[in-house]
C-alpha cells in the first residue's frame, strides 16, 4: 500500500492483495521502486552482457556515475575504467551536457514566450507535465538530450573511422535511474541511436574493481579535464551554478515539484526564466538505481564545482562552434511535446457525461478520508474506478448499506449451504453416523 500511496498521478491499484500499474498514468519516476520494502517492482535494464552483439562498443555514462566514488578518483579515470571493464570506448557526456548548456543559454536569449520555462533533463518531469499538467507541455524547452546527441554523434565518428555500419556500434547508457531507461526504450519521434542502458548499480562492483586513485600530479591533470557546464548536471543546483543565466529555479523531489508547478498553473512564477525539476532528491545522484549515498554524492560534484571554479578550468567544447550548431538547428527538437491521452470514461460523449454524474454521486456518499482500503489512492480515483466497472461498490468498508447487502447475500447462502448438509446428514442411517462420528 505505501507504493500507492507515494504515486504522483494515482497510477497503482491494489487489487487482490498485489499492486497494478496503470500505464496510462505512470511517470517512470521510480518512487515506487525505493519505497516498496518487498522489492516487489523492479526496474530491469540491459546485462553487460548485451555488448557481445555489437563490433565496437562505447559506454556513455550519466554523470552521476562520476559521484559514487572517492573524491581522489575523477571522471577520467572512470572512463578509463569502462573500457578495462570491455569497453571500446568511453565518452565523457558532460562534455555534451556543457555543450546543450550553452545551446539552453541561446534559446533563453531568443525566447520571447510565456514563462518560466521547464528544462526537459528529467523525463520523468516531462512524464508529469503530459500526464498531470497538460496544459504546461508549451513550456518545456525543446532542445534535445544530451545522451542522445552523444550517441549520434559517436555512431558517425566511429563509423567514418573504423568503417563500420551503425548498427555494428553499440552505445550503451549507464543510468542512475529507471525513467531514463524507459525514455530510451519507447517509441519516439525522434531518433535514437543508444542500443542498450545499464544501471549504475549493475557496473559499479566491475568498475570499482580496476579503479586506482590518483597521486597528485595525476590529479591535477585529471582536474583538467573536467568540464564545469557539464559536470553540474548530476546536480540539483549543478546547471544552475555553472551557467551565467541567474534567473534559474532549482527544485528536486516529487513533492516540490509539485508544488512549484500547480503555481505555475495559477499564473505565478512568471518572472522565473526556467524551471530545472528532478524527480529524484538531490539530482540524478539521488536515483533509485545508484549505489553511494545521494547526499555523499551529492557533496562531492559540489566540492568538485569548487576546485574547478577556484582553478577557473572549463575543459568544455568551444563557445563559437556550439553558437553555430545552434543556429543550424543541431540541437532543436524536431517535434514539440505533447499531452498524453488520458482513457476517457467512455468514448460515447452522451455516456461519458453520465457517467461522469454517477462518479460524483458516488463520490458524494464516501467518507472522502482516503483510508486505501479499498485498492485506490483516494476516494475520487474509487468512485472512478467503481464508475469503469474496475472495481465495486461494496469495497468501501464505510459503505455501509451496499456492503451490508452484499454480506447479508453472502450469509443466505452460506446458511442455505448448512441446512443442506444437514438435511443430507439426516438421512444416513444412524449407526453409520456414529461409525463416522468414532
Amino acid at each position: 500500500m505505501k507504493c500507492m500511496r507515494v504515486c504522483p498521478t494515482q497510477a497503482i491499484r491494489i487489487r487482490n492483495g498485489k499492486a497494478t500499474i496503470l500505464e496510462e498514468k505512470c511517470i517512470d519516476c521510480g518512487e515506487c521502486i525505493t519505497i516498496c520494502p518487498n522489492e516487489a517492482i523492479v526496474a530491469l535494464t540491459d546485462p553487460l552482457g548485451e555488448r557481445s552483439k555489437f563490433k565496437y562498443t562505447v559506454a556513455i555514462p550519466s554523470p552521476a556515475l562520476y559521484a559514487q566514488f572517492g573524491r581522489s578518483i575523477l571522471p577520467d579515470k572512470i572512463l578509463t575504467g569502462l573500457k578495462k571493464i570491455g569497453f571500446d570506448d568511453a565518452h565523457d557526456l558532460a562534455i555534451t551536457c556543457g555543450d546543450t548548456s550553452l545551446a539552453i543559454e541561446h534559446f533563453l536569449d531568443e525566447y520571447n514566450g510565456p514563462k518560466p520555462l521547464i528544462s526537459n533533463c528529467c523525463p520523468s518531469v516531462v512524464n508529469l507535465i503530459q500526464v498531470r499538467y497538460p496544459q504546461l507541455v508549451d513550456h518545456i524547452i525543446p532542445i534535445k538530450l544530451p545522451k542522445r546527441l552523444a550517441a549520434k554523434e559517436i555512431k558517425e565518428k566511429k563509423s567514418k573511422e573504423l568503417g563500420l555500419k551503425l548498427d555494428e556500434i553499440g552505445t550503451f547508457y549507464i543510468t542512475p535511474c529507471p525513467v531514463k531507461m524507459i525514455a530510451i526504450k519507447q517509441p519516439s519521434s525522434e531518433e535514437c541511436y543508444i542500443d542498450g542502458v545499464i544501471s549504475i548499480a549493475d557496473i559499479y562492483a566491475p568498475l570499482l574493481s580496476v579503479l586506482e586513485c590518483e597521486d597528485e600530479d595525476d590529479y591535477r591533470k585529471s582536474l583538467e579535464s573536467v568540464c564545469i557546464l557539464g559536470i553540474g548536471w548530476a546536480v540539483a543546483g549543478g546547471m544552475h551554478r555553472t551557467q551565467k543565466l541567474k534567473n534559474i529555479l532549482d527544485v528536486s523531489g516529487i513533492t516540490e515539484i509539485i508544488k512549484t508547478f500547480d503555481d505555475i498553473e495559477r499564473g505565478k512564477l512568471q518572472n522565473i526564466d526556467l524551471v530545472v525539476a528532478y524527480t529524484c532528491p538531490q539530482g540524478c545522484v539521488g536515483g533509485s538505481l545508484t549505489v553511494e549515498n545521494r547526499y555523499i554524492s551529492y557533496n562531492k560534484i559540489i566540492q568538485l564545482l569548487e576546485t574547478l571554479e577556484e582553478e577557473n578550468i572549463e575543459a568544455c567544447r568551444d563557445k563559437r562552434e556550439i553558437r553555430e550548431r545552434y543556429h543550424q538547428k543541431y540541437f532543436h527538437l524536431q517535434q514539440k511535446y505533447e499531452p498524453r491521452p488520458i482513457r476517457a470514461l467512455d468514448e460515447d460523449l452522451g455516456k461519458a457525461i453520465e457517467k461522469r454524474n454517477k462518479k460524483e454521486k458516488i463520490y458524494d456518499s464516501l467518507p472522502k478520508i482516503d483510508c486505501g482500503i479499498c485498492g485506490a489512492p483516494t476516494c475520487l480515483t474509487f468512485a472512478e474506478d467503481v464508475v469503469r466497472g474496475d472495481t465495486r461498490l461494496s469495497d468501501c468498508i464505510f459503505n455501509v448499506p451496499s456492503r451490508f447487502k452484499e454480506l447479508t447475500g453472502e450469509l443466505s447462502k452460506l446458511m442455505d449451504t448448512f441446512d443442506s448438509m444437514r438435511k443430507d446428514e439426516g438421512r444416513k442411517p444412524g449407526r453409520e453416523r456414529r461409525r463416522e462420528n468414532l
